[in-house]
């Protein structure tokens, strides 16, 4: 077996003392990482970008796991415009590309 590539360049190998169960060890930390910070998000102003490029902004109410989100306070933004104002909105989960914290008002 080569240590290149089809194309010649040298194929990726592990780093040297990883093993299978070591990165699958490091998964479930990674998890508790994810799920602390959510925690300490709730009732924060965040920014919830979807797959289809709209924002909305407001105040996080609650989330599970699913990624399915409640949000108060809400305003959807299009292309970095204001389009409209929520007093409440309801986020389905598969549509969410990212969550992001922001500073307190």
């Amino acid at each position: 077996m080569s240590d290149t590539s089809p194309a010649g360049t040298p194929a990726a190998t592990p780093a040297q003392g990883t093993s299978a169960p070591a990165a699958a060890e490091a998964k479930p930390a990674q998890n508790k990482k994810v799920t602390e910070f959510l925690k300490t998000i709730l009732g924060r102003p965040v920014v919830v970008k979807l797959n289809s490029g709209v924002d909305y902004r407001g105040v996080l109410a609650c989330l599970d796991s699913f990624m399915n989100i409640a949000m108060e306070q809400t305003e959807e933004y299009v292309q970095g415009q204001l389009k409209a104002k929520y007093g409440d909105c309801f986020i389905r989960g598969n549509n969410v590309l990212y969550i992001s914290a922001q500073k307190r008002r």
